[in-house]
């Protein structure tokens, strides 16, 4: 049967993604208006117009991390707490006593008698320094005594009373010929976890359409080339399967407790990059798109963020189109492109090398920014079709975590993906080819069948020190 063009419409009514005669593609060159002696007359361009250029949106990864190989189900790694003590807790002014102190889940805390501390009330912003003089044997409270002559309800010189306030410890204080300090202090860690998931595709293609002539010439995102059009095809799934690898390390959550896909067997998810920030990150809603200006006031509270955290010097910003246009207008406002105002540090300071990956730099304050644009956030078939994040600011270089495997402490890029892989199986990216046809001689199916698996999760260390733009 012959598909009859409609006037001016489109001539290949319903275009199949391979090379077959079906009856939705055959034009009549008889019908319409169209005369048969045109079948004679056709231009026909044999090249494949790579009208989407690099259509592949994977090389976040590729950028900021590496790929380790694993043996288990489960990845645990452990990360260093903080240095310095410092608690939350209500103070009575009546006594000098501050209660309620939260420093973890038991709401206990690791100050000793003879500590000398500083506080300050989160509603008179009040500030003084104190003496511990006694502990709560529970550790759930303390005693102070300023080192002002005066008591914490002195009239005009007062603390609020049952006020929150903030204090930490700045050093100790004994008497001559007193013993030494009571107890002493843990140092503390917080262990984290994440499993791999097991992901799939497949191509297939018939043992006649693999047959047929008449092939279009192509290339293609894996390097491809040719007038092979099922294997353009196979390498188009190929790609397609390797952006599915970034995103799901990206996108991907871990299911909680008996949700939905908690209760089909075997599915549990893994948590990704963006799961892993919201959860132990910082989500701020700077460079939010205002003026060049209020850009510039934001990347100030998003440095502040940074320095509350562990200060890592030089960060990568992965943007979509609006920010990074927003942060090319704020450094042009700045008039900051001459001597000194453009760094390229962490790319050996090569402008060209920086360049060349897209990146370009500045500096604000002790830190240094390199910015290029995210292809997954621009593009409006995978995270450009949602608005909810904007971006995301990663550390650059490695950090130091205990490794519970190795039981020693190794030093790993921030983000890393885990592939499955022992000496029998590796699982990184594994293919192979059954069926009869193109080679594969596995059973007696007409038709060659192309199956992709990997099994993998992302590591994501020291999240507090990255930060999504929504």
């Amino acid at each position: 049967m012959a598909v009859n063009p409609t006037p001016g419409g489109n001539l290949n009514a319903v275009p199949a993604p391979v090379k077959q005669t079906l009856a939705t593609n055959y034009l009549s060159f008889t019908g319409g208006n169209n005369d048969w002696s045109q079948q004679y007359l056709p231009d026909l361009y044999e090249a494949e117009v790579e009208r989407y250029g690099d259509r592949s949106i994977a090389s976040f990864l590729r950028m900021v991390g590496a790929e380790m190989p694993m043996t288990s189900d489960q990845i645990i790694w452990s990360e260093q707490g903080r240095l310095h003590l410092a608690y939350t807790g209500k103070l009575t002014i009546a006594t000098g006593a501050v209660a309620e102190i939260d420093g973890n889940a038991n709401n206990t805390h690791a100050i000793r008698v003879g500590q000398t501390v500083k506080l300050k009330g989160r509603t008179s912003n009040k500030v003084d320094t104190a003496y511990v003089s006694a502990v709560a044997a529970d550790n759930k409270s303390l005693t102070l005594k300023r080192y002002s002559n005066v008591a914490f309800n002195t009239s005009g010189d007062t603390f609020t009373n049952d006020e929150i306030c903030d204090i930490f410890v700045i050093g100790s204080e004994f008497a001559k010929a007193t013993t030494g300090m009571t107890g002493a202090i843990t140092p503390s860690f917080k262990s984290f976890t994440n499993k791999p998931i097991i992901l799939k595709d497949k191509y297939e293609i018939s043992g006649s359409d693999a047959s047929q002539v008449g092939w279009v010439e192509i290339t293609g995102e894996d390097g491809q080339s040719g007038y092979l059009w099922y294997l353009k095809a196979e390498g188009d799934t190929r790609t397609r399967f390797e952006d599915y690898l970034e995103m799901s390390m990206v996108e991907a959550k871990l299911a909680v407790a008996n949700s939905g896909a908690s209760t089909v067997t075997g599915i549990g998810g893994t948590e990704g990059l963006f799961a892993a920030i919201t959860d132990r990150g910082h989500v701020t809603t700077g460079i939010d798109g205002n003026t060049a200006a209020d850009d510039l006031a934001d990347f100030d509270f998003i440095l502040k963020k940074l320095d509350t955290q562990g200060a890592i010097e030089e960060n990568m910003l992965f943007v979509n189109r609006d920010v990074a246009l927003n942060i090319d207008d704020m450094l042009a406002a700045q008039n900051s492109y001459g001597t000194g105002g453009t760094s390229y540090g962490v790319f050996s300071n090569s402008e060209d090398m920086a360049l060349n990956l897209g990146f370009s730099g500045f500096r604000r304050g002790s830190y240094d920014f390199y910015k290029t644009d995210w292809k997954y956030l621009n593009d409006i078939t995978t995270g450009g079709a949602f608005t909810n994040i904007r971006g995301v600011v990663v550390p650059a270089g490695t950090s130091t975590v205990y490794d519970q495997t190795l039981g020693k402490n190794i030093k790993r890029p921030f983000l890393h993906v885990r592939y499955r892989a022992s000496e029998a199986d590796d699982r990184k990216m594994k293919s192979w080819t059954t069926g009869s046809v193109g080679g594969a001689t596995t059973s007696d199916l007409d038709a060659m069948e192309v199956h992709y698996l990997s099994e993998r999760c992302l590591v994501v260390q020291g999240a507090n020190n990255f930060m999504l733009l929504n």
